[in-house]
């Protein structure tokens, strides 16, 4: 058994000064609860330098650590075999509880699900970066902001922390400095991979779906495009700023830089007790307190919302009972209204017990991806997905998060998310489509969730939005 590292770093109320040090250094991640969104996020995770690291482009997965190889086994299975659980690291931290003290952190992109299911390949890949991007980190900066703490955890599995701890501690304890960085700007039009009448089109072929039965409900999203330059960590703490979200993310990978405003919880594991939080059913803020209310008074008594959030719901019930225990899975909250910065969003809760001999990898890959962006039933919905969207959607739509040496585990799913590679900004929205929807209304749905993002380019830029 390996002999904890822990030491308490100077707290810091913005976590963005912390990840400032390591931000440039290889596959640095930032798993940042939103500047502390009020009851729902109270820790931000800082982590760079794994020590083995997991990149899955198809049928390969390439596994780095002291030696290198190639394997074609299922990616889940050679995680867990990196990981290697010990529930025993949870309680090793005397006098200290932090949900993370080391582990897999990453992005599971949603194109990992063709690894699981059988699905058609016609939609183009033009992003061309990996299906899953992995690291095992040894060590981790974890900001506890409702106890106004920040410390440094390792575990000792990697030979190196021991070596490297006393110059993380002073890198981590010195006054932060900003370095100066290219500013991040928008270079082109924002653009859309659907014209209005396209959408329209892919619209209409879902309903002939749901009315031939083939689904009950699909989740179908456009994707928007811009020419970007400078340095994406910039964007990002600007985006921050602009559209705090509960489950957000910075990833600086060798591929692609993601860029996570998330609000919404994928998989939550806490010593067994699992979790997930699934959103169907949005309206627009409205600028106004009175006309605020308005709006959620209506989102919460659309028929339509309700029921689009139920079959998910009882979509995420069946996941999460594949490996939970009989009987343990329950909705303790259904339709309660979450507002954040652009939007008013219908969020449930479900919860469940880890059976005996599962774990945190074995439920994420039962549910993966998540069913509230995919539709009902999940494969018929993600075969006519991949029919009707052009582009593949990468990142957008898996998860981004941690799994625990101690088998914990907290994933977003990755939607508010923007992927800056090659010079290239790229980010999708969308909305389920149900027997009863409105194709203007679903149309401007996609624009409603899309505002922090468009908001955000265009403050990059100042170019307007087109081709959309």
């Amino acid at each position: 058994m390996t002999i904890p590292l822990l030491t308490e770093l100077p707290y810091r109320p913005d976590s963005a000064a912390l990840f400032e040090a390591v931000a440039d250094r290889p596959w640095a991640v930032f798993l940042d609860s939103g500047l502390h969104y009020p009851g729902q996020a109270r820790y931000d995770i800082i982590a760079a330098e794994p020590h083995v690291r997991l990149i899955t482009r198809g049928g390969l997965t390439e596994v780095h650590g002291e030696t290198s190889e190639l394997s074609r086994a299922d990616p889940f299975e050679l995680l867990r075999a990196q990981l290697a659980i010990e529930p025993s690291c949870r309680g090793e931290l005397p006098g200290v509880v932090l949900p993370f003290t080391g582990g897999a952190i990453g992005y599971f992109g949603y194109d990992l699900a063709r690894r699981l299911e059988r699905l058609p390949a016609r939609a183009r890949d033009s992003e061309r970066i990996p299906d899953m991007a992995i690291g095992i980190y040894d060590w981790a900066v974890v900001v506890d902001h409702s106890e106004q703490k920040a410390w440094l955890v390792g575990q000792g599995r990697d030979p190196d922390t021991d070596r490297k701890w006393d110059g993380l501690v002073r890198l981590f304890t010195a006054e932060p400095s900003e370095r100066q960085r290219p500013p991040f700007r928008v270079t082109s039009p924002v653009t859309s991979n659907f014209t209005p009448k396209g959408y329209g089109h892919a619209f209409d072929r879902i309903l002939n779906y749901i009315r031939a039965g083939d689904c009950y409900q699909v989740n179908l999203a456009q994707r928007f495009t811009a020419h970007a330059s400078g340095d994406p960590w910039l964007a990002y703490q600007r985006l921050r700023l602009i559209n705090p979200a509960p489950y957000s993310a910075y990833m600086n990978t060798p591929y692609a830089q993601i860029l996570s405003a998330s609000p919404e919880r994928f998989l939550r594991v806490a010593n067994g007790q699992v979790e997930t939080r699934p959103i169907k059913g949005t309206r627009p803020r409205a600028g106004h307190a009175k006309l605020d209310a308005e709006r959620i008074a209506e989102l919460v008594a659309s028929e339509k919302d309700r029921a689009e959030n139920l079959m998910i719901v009882d979509l995420l019930r069946n996941d999460l009972s594949k490996n939970c225990a009989i009987g343990s899975v329950k909705v303790p909250r259904l339709f309660e209204v979450e507002s954040f910065a652009t939007v008013h969003h219908l969020v449930s809760t479900v919860t469940g017990k880890l059976a005996a001999g599962r774990d945190a990898i074995d439920l994420l890959r039962g549910a993966f991806p998540g069913g509230s962006i995919t539709g009902a039933p999940k494969t018929r919905a993600m075969q006519i997905i991949e029919e009707l969207e052009p582009h593949r959607r990468g990142v957008y739509c898996g998860a981004i998060g941690y799994i625990g040496y101690d088998g914990d585990m907290d994933t977003n799913i990755a939607i508010r998310t923007l992927v800056h590679s090659r010079g290239i900004v790229r980010f999708w929205a969308g909305g389920g489509i149900v027997a009863d929807s409105q194709r203007e209304a679903e149309y401007q749905e996609t624009f409603d969730k899309a505002a922090a993002l468009l908001n955000l380019l265009q403050q990059s830029a100042g170019i307007a939005s087109g081709g959309a």
